[in-house]
């Protein structure tokens, strides 16, 4: 689908020698608490589901509900556990329960507390006008991190908010995967993925009806708008950019 325009880190990824362009966008859906929300995202085409071990959030979960929703699962869907500002003891009696294949963690975590686990992590990163700075710095410390969550800073909220952000302030300097959150539905994702050429995409109140209850008819919505706006894997890049 033609756009008018890329951002730099969309033309980047597009051009750059050492990073291949991505041939497909993944798409999370978070916030998963009901069994027919989880087999319905599994069966639209989600690459992975995420559960919320914050008990703050209205889509927070136990370790034991997790479980039960993750037995329902098919092959090969990722299953990512998000966690804020947790002990240590909190997310291992998790992981001790739930086979969570990716931790995300959304707090202020340090690299020396992420790396413990035996479970790898992604770290997710709020974006802000003006803490462009504070952002790399946190990418640059976690290093081993698999990739990074970008979502929108408000003040004392840790995420979820529902809200998007100024895409052209991520830091072009970011090589690891990178997973925009904050905001998308299927009336957006198209121009965010035209713009950041991200790995992935997160949604979760895009696809829902309430906090924590998704509806069918948007998750569809969503993943259509996502596999119909893919670029083809041999698309020349001159067929992308509207000149």
């Amino acid at each position: 689908m033609p756009v008018a325009k890329l951002t730099s880190r969309a033309m980047s990824s597009l051009t750059s020698e050492s990073s291949q362009r991505p041939t497909r966008t993944r798409v999370k859906i978070c916030g998963i608490t009901r069994e027919q929300d989880a087999v319905e995202a599994a069966h639209a085409g989600a690459d992975a589901l995420g559960f919320v071990f914050y008990p703050p959030s209205p889509r927070a979960v136990s370790a034991e509900r997790a479980a039960e929703l993750c037995q329902l699962l098919p092959p090969f869907i990722e299953r990512v556990g998000l966690f804020v500002n947790a002990s240590a003891s909190e997310v291992q009696a998790v992981l001790d329960i739930v086979p969570l294949s990716l931790i995300q963690f959304h707090g202020d975590e340090s690299p020396d507390f992420c790396q413990q686990f035996a479970t790898p992590y992604i770290k997710a990163i709020r974006i802000s006008a003006d803490n462009a700075e504070q952002a790399l710095q946190q990418i640059e410390a976690h290093s081993m991190a698999q990739g990074f969550l970008l979502d929108a800073y408000e003040k004392g909220v840790p995420g979820g908010t529902g809200k998007t952000f100024d895409w052209s302030k991520i830091p072009a300097e970011l090589d690891q995967p990178l997973v925009l959150a904050g905001g998308l539905d299927a009336d957006n994702v198209a121009q965010a993925m035209a713009e950041v050429a991200p790995y992935a995409v997160d949604v979760s109140s895009g696809v829902e009806v309430s906090p924590g209850v998704k509806d069918l008819a948007k998750i569809n919505q969503f993943m259509q708008s996502v596999m119909q706006n893919d670029a083809p894997i041999d698309a020349p890049i001159n067929e992308l950019v509207d000149k």
